[in-house]
């Protein structure tokens, strides 16, 4: 699970890594107040994603009416189809360089690697490409950790010296503490600013908890805060539902299936507005499925798609067969059926005047017909 810069920034600070004086506000009033107090600041947006920079969700105000004016364009928008809900005001840094340090997984030797780079402020993996010699690795043994004077020598060769080296040197100890402390996936600062003044401060900051780990850590937010409500009714209620934006409701009885689903109905023009797994284990889970996917207002066609296994499709025919008899399917609706236990379901619904084709692909066209 990502956390947001300003969550993972109020981490690293609780763990001695310095971070920029800031404010977190949630409308355009919040902005003046804070901006009037750190001035001169920045606005950054607050999403899961990165590349916020190139995006424009990073301003720069000249004064307190301009502050106002960007955040109230940033809050009206979204970065790479996350709406922007959140943004960090923080006092603007005097910057005389900017590093990258990192901490993440070695997938190909099964082992925890530390990286430093002279070069922050830009992708790691395009300095990679372009500057490999400008990049310093250390994979490191998680029962004996990282050394402070390995850290001082990995400092060191991207051309940290004197007390900066020691502060360089401190925060690249605490920020692998804090990625085995924290059960991370990956702890980045990007950049890392050494001030005019010889500073150390942490500019940006990345956390990723594995979500496995979340119940060691209660102290950090609930994934569900960013569900949508029916998202969160669907978690409640067992069903992984996604929502993606389009007006073509999709349920389906395994992952793979629901993503071939979903590519099946893009390639014949048509938009899915949400991907819906149904495990099968009682024809209830079909049925509440079924309501969740028609309460949202934009969805204009059903569209399920079965594959029989260790979900029977009679099963899952006849918890669909309920949604229908009790008035919960007022949408045109599509079936898709194979496998065990098709041939009864197919017979069920049909018999209740429910459209059922046994290939997936001509049941696609028909939905994606309907639904414009």
């Amino acid at each position: 699970m990502r956390l947001y810069e300003y969550e993972a920034k109020e981490i690293f600070r609780n763990n001695g890594i310095p971070v920029p004086e800031g404010k977190l506000v949630l409308n355009a009033e919040e902005v003046i107040k804070a901006y009037n107090t750190l001035a001169p600041a920045i606005i950054k947006s607050q999403v899961l994603v990165g590349g916020r920079g190139k995006a424009g969700g990073i301003k720069f105000p000249e004064n307190e009416a301009e502050a106002k004016k960007l955040a109230e364009e940033l809050l009206s928008s979204e970065i790479k189809g996350y709406k922007i809900r959140k943004l960090l005001i923080e006092k603007k840094l005097n910057i005389k360089k900017e590093l990258y340090f990192g901490v993440t997984i070695d997938k190909i030797k099964g082992e925890v690697v530390v990286i430093v780079s002279s070069k922050g402020g830009v992708d790691i993996e395009e300095v990679a490409k372009k500057f490999p010699n400008e990049i310093i690795k250390r994979n490191v043994d998680i029962y004996e950790g990282l050394p402070f004077y390995e850290a001082m020598d990995m400092v060191r060769k991207i051309g940290l010296r004197g007390d900066t080296l020691k502060k360089g040197a401190s925060v690249l100890s605490k920020l692998y503490n804090i990625f085995t402390k924290y059960d991370a996936e990956i702890t980045e600062i990007n950049p890392l600013v050494v001030t005019d003044n010889g500073d150390i401060v942490a500019a940006d900051a990345k956390l990723n908890v594995d979500s496995e780990a979340l119940y060691r850590h209660p102290e950090i937010r609930k994934e569900d805060e960013f569900l949508t409500e029916l998202e969160k009714e669907a978690r409640a209620n067992s069903l992984g539902y996604v929502e993606i934006g389009g007006n073509i409701g999709v349920i389906g009885n395994g992952a793979g299936l629901n993503m071939t689903t979903l590519d099946i109905l893009r390639y014949f023009g048509g938009t899915p507005s949400n991907f819906l797994e149904v495990s099968g284990r009682t024809y209830m889970l079909a049925e509440k499925a079924v309501e969740i996917v028609l309460k949202n207002p934009n969805v204009k066609v059903l569209f399920g798609n079965f594959f029989g296994s260790a979900a029977r499709c009679d099963v899952i025919a006849e918890g669909l067969a309920e949604a229908f008899k009790k008035g919960k399917i007022k949408k045109p609706f599509i079936v898709s059926m194979r496998g065990m236990g098709a041939k009864e379901g197919r017979k069920l619904l049909r018999d209740l005047g429910i459209e059922v084709y046994e290939n997936d692909e001509e049941a696609a066209k028909r939905v994606v017909e309907l639904a414009r």
